[in-house]
């Protein structure tokens, strides 16, 4: 199987174990109403029941009731469309643990824009995976000794998590060298902070803003940050949401609330059209900035750079966004698994479309060979993306 056919029996049920949702909505409340089930508009379900009667009856092996039923709910859920998915126990839990921001692991980030690839979005900081000299872009081809093309994402994910002080051995391709190595790393705790901050290196006027994805903790990182550099000591700040893959809707939202003057934030149209418009939660810091995206910048962070986009507050620069204006729900079943269905898709305040479209950026900057994003701190010198929002906000600031 070709590395560009690698991942290609994986879902993106597995991209988003991440709480890579473009807004991932937690939905508690959750409760199946067998009693008033009609029968008879479910007539094609006596094929179902039929299957697990010749199982438990015909197949070979015993085979546990609860395992039937947790692969007709999985093939019923995969064919609805790409970021629809079934968690089971051990996927629910990984996908509860991204969501809150700590589990343990390797210290990685997925991306969520190919799902054929199970490709590094960015190493977290001081974690092993950057200790160890991963970088954005790195695809995993093995873990110990399996082939990922093997495993669902779920499942390599799950492997890659363990508990601290514990080893794996992971397989990496590296496109941009076509180099393939291997790394042994050592498991740590991941509290994983989603916001991180720096003064540039020679521009102690500018404050840089680095946000990696979205959990329900990102909005009051947010407004600890801001508290923490004192904005009124900058002339600007530049925002950067390249390799943010997305996460949870609400975090979003604030986050956005910050950096818009307006009211509107996003607008969530359901199945009947029926419109919810999410109104700001925050005060708007006014402030001069400017706000980098790329290919990579997608879902909860394409709401952040839609509305920035249409309010005029701050100016995008890179390349066009990834492109995934969908709402996924998570639905608890049973106390331990949950299925994710997309409920809705999102507008943004001008009631624009982005999905499959993506956002344009303000000013098109692309990443030649050998350049690339940097982690914090960072300098410009082989991030002419990161350059160019210097340059931006300079001139805003004159």
């Amino acid at each position: 199987m070709g590395r560009g056919r690698l991942l290609e029996k994986i879902n993106w049920k597995k991209a988003f174990l991440q709480a890579a949702a473009v807004g991932l909505i937690l939905c508690t409340g959750f409760v199946f109403l067998l009693g008033g089930l009609i029968l008879s508009n479910y007539d094609n379900l006596g094929r179902l029941f039929k299957i697990v009667y010749l199982i438990e009856s015909r197949y070979l092996e015993d085979t546990p009731r609860v395992k039937l039923i947790d692969g007709a709910i999985e093939g019923m859920v995969q064919a609805l469309d790409p970021y629809s998915s079934f968690q089971d126990a051990e996927e629910n839990k990984i996908l509860m643990q991204s969501i809150q921001g700590s589990f343990g692991g390797i210290g990685v980030h997925i991306s969520t824009a190919d799902p054929t690839q199970l490709v590094i979005a960015r190493p977290i900081k001081d974690s092993p995976a950057e200790k160890a000299g991963l970088q954005a872009g790195d695809i995993i081809t093995k873990i110990d000794n399996t082939d990922v093309s093997t495993l669902s994402q779920d499942e390599a994910i799950a492997i890659l998590r363990g508990e601290p002080g514990t080893k794996v051995t992971v397989g990496i391709y590296r496109p941009q060298t076509k180099e393939d190595f291997t790394v042994e790393l050592v498991r740590y705790k991941i509290d994983l902070p989603t916001v991180e901050a720096a003064v540039l290196p020679g521009h102690p006027e500018i404050a840089v803003i680095d946000i990696s994805y979205f959990t329900m903790q990102t909005g009051k990182e947010l407004e600890r940050t801001f508290a923490e550099l004192d904005l009124d000591k900058y002339k600007g700040f530049i925002l950067d949401l390249r390799y943010n893959y997305g996460g949870e809707i609400n975090s979003a939202v604030k986050v956005a609330s910050y950096l818009v003057p307006g009211d509107d934030i996003v607008h969530i149209v359901d199945r009947k059209g029926n419109t919810k418009t999410q109104k700001s939660t925050a005060q708007f810091v006014n402030k001069p900035f400017v706000v980098l995206i790329n290919e990579y910048t997608a879902s909860a962070a394409e709401i952040v750079a839609g509305a920035i986009k249409d309010y005029g507050s701050g100016t995008l620069v890179g390349v066009k966004t990834f492109g995934k204006g969908v709402v996924q729900t998570v639905f608890p079943l049973d106390g331990m698994t949950s299925v994710r269905l997309t409920t809705n898709k999102y507008l943004t305040p001008l009631k624009n479309d982005i999905h499959q479209k993506g956002i344009e950026p303000d000013i098109k900057v692309e990443l030649g060979k050998g350049e690339k994003p940097t982690i914090l701190p960072t300098t410009t010198e082989f991030d002419p993306q990161l350059a160019k929002a210097v340059e931006v906000l300079l001139e805003k600031v004159k």
